[in-house]
């Protein structure tokens, strides 16, 4: 597969446990979805974004973005650390440049586990969770949501973890998960992920209370990310106790 997009010279290497391989220069990643890789290469070729750095997406030697399942972009050094204000600034540059692009058509027909969780955290949809995984917290926080205004758009609403850091050097954005969503909920998935998982205090939440709508956001975020875990069959007990801790902060801001 190397040899598809032009990676030669070195062996194949696991990234950080997978499933992304390095090869040379380039990063090679699983692409499920033909029509949503395309739409993710195409969008990270045209994007500037100031100071950030992109995984820019690399064409197979005949010229398609995806090869039997497979997409590539030029690897970038560094790595995810927890500097969690400095990715929600990440989250809200990003998408101060995403905002005119147009809502992508194959968005309606995804039924993976992350677009479900992503309809019944906004009312879209109902299924019946998992009680013990998440459900029963998720009927609690549910009870918080209220009608917001906020503006939708073409968003990457899963930035904890996948943006790198690498000394002076501009953060960098490994990949694109794209949600229609308004820019404050992805800015608030960050804001949950680091509260679940990644350490953060308390205060970050509040230090991004200036954002439009914002409790309403992380509501909306904390449901996400609690009926993916109700839904997933790889979620443990140990990431619970870490959106129970999130859902507890979260629920005496709001």
């Amino acid at each position: 597969m190397c040899a598809a997009f032009g990676a030669r010279g070195s062996e194949p290497e696991l990234i950080d446990g997978g499933p992304v391989w390095r090869c040379a220069e380039t990063a090679i990643r699983p692409a499920p979805n033909p029509a949503e890789a395309a739409w993710v290469a195409q969008t990270l070729d045209a994007l500037h974004v100031e100071n950030l750095r992109l995984g820019r997406p690399l064409r197979s030697t005949d010229g398609r973005w995806v090869v039997g399942g497979w997409a590539a972009t030029r690897y970038l050094s560094g790595r995810a650390e927890p500097r969690h204000d400095e990715v929600v600034a990440v989250s809200m540059r990003l998408h101060e440049a995403t905002r005119p692009l147009p809502r992508p058509r194959f968005l309606d027909a995804r039924r993976d586990v992350f677009a479900v969780a992503d309809r019944c955290a906004w009312g879209e949809e109902l299924v019946e969770l998992d009680q013990d995984k998440g459900g029963r917290l998720f009927e609690l926080v549910a009870a918080l949501r209220r009608p917001v205004g906020l503006t939708q758009q073409v968003v990457h609403g899963d930035l904890f973890g996948n943006v790198l850091f690498a000394g002076n050097a501009p953060p960098a954005l490994i990949d694109f998960a794209p949600f229609w969503r308004p820019a404050e909920w992805a800015a608030a998935v960050v804001v949950v992920d680091a509260l679940a998982w990644g350490g953060a205090d308390p205060g970050l939440a509040r230090r991004w209370a200036h954002l439009p709508e914002w409790p309403q956001a992380l509501v909306r975020a904390l449901l996400f990310r609690l009926a993916v875990h109700a839904m997933h069959p790889r979620s443990t007990a140990q990431s619970l106790r870490g959106l129970e801790k999130a859902t507890h902060q979260i629920t005496e801001l709001v």
